[in-house]
């Protein structure tokens, strides 16, 4: 804490009020099925599943959430465990790198207990075989000692229900993806579900936002409630500090202009990407790690982090070759396509199931 000398008395910024500031972004989460907005099949789904449970007075199914990050799977597994009154204990699959790691989690649960695992198609293989036996039986084996003397100790486990969140469900094992009693697929939101959230967080911020303004940060938002709060709260500090504090239309504007955040939601580095695929390699083919040796980022970045817009886009197309820019993405950059460019579409289409950008062999450098 920082003090005056003379009067002795604390100053405005104090640990008490970063922590503070702390618990008012934490708040934007939904904290229960009714709260959340977006996604009204997988919810319509999951209050039948936990209604059902309640009734019986048991635990519901394990619950398995897959879909690309920002969307809420996180905040749905807060819910969940908020739902049934229980806690939640939360870990994620990189985490779990030895069966030991889950033995001691698990052993610690309490009857009814939601257990979230974060990445879950990461986890270690031991640690996976031990909880395919956790999540049927509810029980696991611990192993003590090693070699010809090692036995095998049954320990029984609390009933619980666990809820996993992967980003990749394809990336998952059959024998755990079976073991989940329901499963859910989020999908990206539309413009008009993101224009709602960024209204309840505004008021949770504090912040003036009109309707205007708050359409055209859900447009830039890539259909992403993650990404439209992140800009949201820039937009605050550029109203803030450089308006009056009312976020208008133009202000909104004016604020994502400085981010570098254009019309369609594209960053400085999905620029970037574009035009070293168009103007250094006249529309390619190109692989991603040339492409990502142009825009000096590693071919993961490139690959992970922009090419899902772009491709959800219509402005990159991945081929066995590599990576071509549609006539769309020259559009973007305003530049007359050739004649065998791609066909492509500028308009998003969140609903759109998504696309496995992992499908086929990857291109060649």
């Amino acid at each position: 804490m920082n003090f005056d000398t003379e009067s002795g008395d604390e100053s405005a910024v104090t640990a008490d009020f970063v922590a503070s500031d702390g618990e008012i972004e934490a708040s934007l989460r939904p904290k229960d099925l009714d709260d959340f907005i977006g996604q009204p099949r997988v919810l319509e789904q999951l209050q039948l599943v936990l209604a059902g449970a309640k009734m019986r007075g048991g635990t519901p199914d394990h619950i398995l959430l897959s879909g690309p990050p920002g969307l809420g799977k996180t905040s749905m597994a807060m819910i969940i465990a908020a739902e049934l009154g229980t806690s939640l204990r939360l870990t994620s699959g990189p985490a779990l790198e030895r069966a030991g790691d889950l033995a001691a989690m698990l052993s610690n649960l309490v009857e009814g207990d939601v257990l979230f695992i974060d990445e879950i198609h990461r986890i270690a293989r031991p640690a996976e075989e031990m909880l395919y036996l956790a999540m049927e039986d509810f029980r696991v084996d611990v192993v003590v000692g090693k070699g010809p003397g090692a036995t095998s100790i049954p320990l029984d486990i609390a009933p619980f229900t666990l809820v996993g969140a992967t980003t990749r469900s394809g990336a998952l094992t059959g024998p755990l993806r079976d073991r989940f009693g329901f499963t859910a697929h989020m999908d990206f939101y539309e413009p008009g579900e993101l224009q709602r959230i960024l209204l309840r967080s505004a008021g949770i911020l504090g912040v003036d936002l009109g309707e205007e303004a708050g359409a055209e940060i859900a447009s830039r938002s890539r259909g992403t409630p993650r990404i439209a709060n992140r800009l949201l709260r820039r937009v605050r500090d550029y109203a803030e500090v450089r308006a009056d504090g009312v976020v208008t239309r133009d202000i909104a504007k004016a604020a994502l202009a400085v981010y570098d955040v254009d019309p369609l939601g594209l960053d400085r580095l999905d620029r970037a990407v574009l035009g070293a695929l168009v103007r250094s390699f006249g529309g390619g083919p190109v692989g991603v790690s040339t492409l990502a040796v142009a825009v000096g980022e590693e071919p993961s970045t490139v690959e992970e982090v922009c090419e899902p817009f772009l491709v959800r886009a219509g402005m990159i197309a991945r081929t066995p070759r590599g990576r071509v820019a549609t006539a769309a993405a020259w559009a973007q950059l305003g530049l007359t396509p050739p004649p065998d460019a791609a066909m492509g579409g500028i308009e998003v289409r969140p609903r759109e199931p998504q696309l496995d950008l992992f499908d086929g062999e990857r291109p060649e450098s």
